[in-house]
């Protein structure tokens, strides 16, 4: 799988649906040269490959030698690019008004400077109702030039409006570049880290934060701006598992949108990842009631032709989608259910392997572990767990420490005691040398290495001792971020209880269900 999209024209190539390799082939049979019957056949031989193999491609193509290919492989990239430029202008807004600078700037350079400043204001009124202030900055450039070069009879009403435009466009990208920077710094933070360890980790990002943001941050109103803002304390309170003010800047983030709807088309990707953190934020606060809402909206969404016609949104929505429908099952319990969602989930991977990446793949491993774990099929989940373990990429510390835990609680439930000793030594000797360990690891490790020892009628004693434990822990919110990653009180309930950790996750969901019921009865009564 590696080298399987070593080669970038080879990818591209496996990228195209069959409506856009349809329209590549009437596209290039317009021109109908020697030269383009010759890519039409190298697109035809690339298409058919499953592997990328030069040797194997050239023996397809027997009319084209090897000092030939490199050249006709250009070619034909940019004739596939300029084919899908044709077919997607009608879906974007940036397409759309590059295509009118285009033209813009054609019939300036063929001295029309009337016609070119009229496509000019067009637009621009196009990209003000977008909010696309870098392409306004063009446009303005532009119309500038025109108007310092030749005499035009606009010139005396249109100095000063220029002049005026390009100082407020000016600082509004400014404002923007430096809003998206910290957004990216911090989110960034986040991937190579996950959740703030300790005190030490939550100061750094806080005096990080008030370097970066700029100072009157909060008194802006575009939409661009306050995107960038809501972003960066959403990602900030994640990052300090401060979930109820994540749940806040999550609600903020989505509810821009629906103030401005006409948005949702030109920024679908990041209103897709609203409703992705709205759901995490539910999750990570239980809130059932407001999950489920959230998760049909997102559906609803998905099925819109918005998302289905475009590859990004599309499988965008599909690793969200399933991520909630994952976490759905971990509130609800109902792991053997969730395990029927696997093979969909390993084929859509497949499918789509070559757009998504590895931080998602990581996650999903994990989550489809855990499903495994909550379900008593230990073995399975350290095959999943394995593929984190011995990943090579960097990325989340915080995933890749509890992978090994996770890993370590499947070989203690097969009962695999010959290894525990060596297994905790290396997870602890990992978590500390990445600085991971939290209390309640703590408490964990020193309970199984000591379990192993335990006769089995104090074991039970000894495991109600441990929840006791756990549970001082969850009041501290430095150690929630284990909690995040395992309910390990439910698994240790689980054992004090004699109760698969399924069950003791679906009383737990009735008994919020009735809270809800019995709250919601008392404030109809009041």
């Amino acid at each position: 799988m590696a080298n399987r999209f070593s080669d970038t024209l080879f990818q591209l190539i496996h990228s195209l649906e069959k409506s856009e390799k349809r329209h590549f082939k009437l596209y290039i049979k317009r021109s109908s040269t020697k030269e383009d019957l010759k890519i039409v056949q190298l697109f035809d031989a690339l298409d058919k490959l499953h592997d990328y193999d030069e040797k194997a491609l050239l023996k397809k193509l027997p009319g084209i030698e090897k000092p030939q290919l490199s050249n006709l492989k250009t070619h034909l990239y940019k004739q596939i690019l300029a084919s899908l430029r044709l077919l997607k202008s009608a879906d974007s807004i940036d397409l759309q008004l590059n295509e009118m600078f285009d033209y813009a700037h054609i019939l300036y350079k063929k001295g029309l400077f009337q016609q070119s400043l009229r496509i000019l204001e067009r637009a621009k009124e196009t990209a003000k109702a977008n909010q696309k202030f870098n392409f306004l900055a063009l446009a303005l450039g532009l119309e500038k030039r025109i108007e310092t070069l030749h005499i035009t009879h606009s010139m005396q009403m249109r100095a000063e409006q220029l002049s005026a435009e390009s100082l407020e466009v000016s600082a509004r990208i400014d404002m923007v570049a430096r809003l998206s920077n910290v957004a990216l710094l911090v989110y960034s933070w986040y991937i190579r880290n996950g959740h703030s360890r300790n005190e030490q980790d939550e100061e750094r990002v806080k005096e990080f934060l008030l370097q970066q943001l700029p100072a009157d941050a909060w008194k802006q109103t575009g939409f661009y701006e306050r995107l960038y803002l809501y972003q960066i304390y959403n990602w900030y309170s994640f990052i300090r598992q401060d979930f109820l003010m994540y749940y806040r800047y999550s609600q903020k983030w989505l509810d821009l949108f629906h103030e401005q709807p006409l948005m949702i088309r030109v920024e679908t990707g990041h209103y897709i990842k609203a409703l992705h953190n709205l759901l995490n934020a539910h999750f990570d606060l239980r809130n059932h009631q407001g999950f489920e809402i959230t998760l049909r909206q997102f559906e609803a969404f998905a099925q819109t032709d918005r998302v289905r016609e475009n590859d990004n949104f599309r499988i965008q929505s599909f690793v969200y989608i399933t991520t909630a429908k994952i976490n759905q099952v971990f509130m609800l319990g109902t792991f053997r259910e969730g395990l029927l969602m696997v093979p969909e989930i390993e084929q859509k991977l497949e499918e789509y392997d070559l757009f998504i990446d590895r931080h998602r793949i990581l996650v999903l491993n994990y989550k489809i572990a855990s499903l495994y774990f909550g379900s008593g099929d230990y073995a399975t989940a350290i095959d999943y767990l394995q593929r984190i373990i011995n990943d090579p990429s960097d990325l989340r510390n915080d995933l890749q420490s509890y992978a090994r835990v996770l890993h370590l609680m499947s070989h203690y439930e097969l009962g695999n005691f010959e290894l525990m000793e060596s297994l905790t030594k290396s997870v602890y000797r990992f978590m500390a040398k990445k600085e991971n360990l939290t209390g309640v690891e703590e408490a964990m490790f020193k309970f199984v290495r000591t379990s192993f020892h335990t006769s089995r009628q104090t074991l039970k004693t000894e495991f109600e001792n441990f929840l006791v434990k756990i549970r001082d822990f969850e009041k501290d919110r430095f150690e929630t971020r284990a909690f995040a990653y395992l309910d390990l009180v439910s698994w240790i309930e689980s054992k004090v209880y004699q109760k698969p950790m399924s069950e003791i996750i679906q009383e737990k969901y009735k008994q919020s269900r009735k809270r809800i019921y019995h709250d919601q009865a008392v404030a109809a009564q009041s």
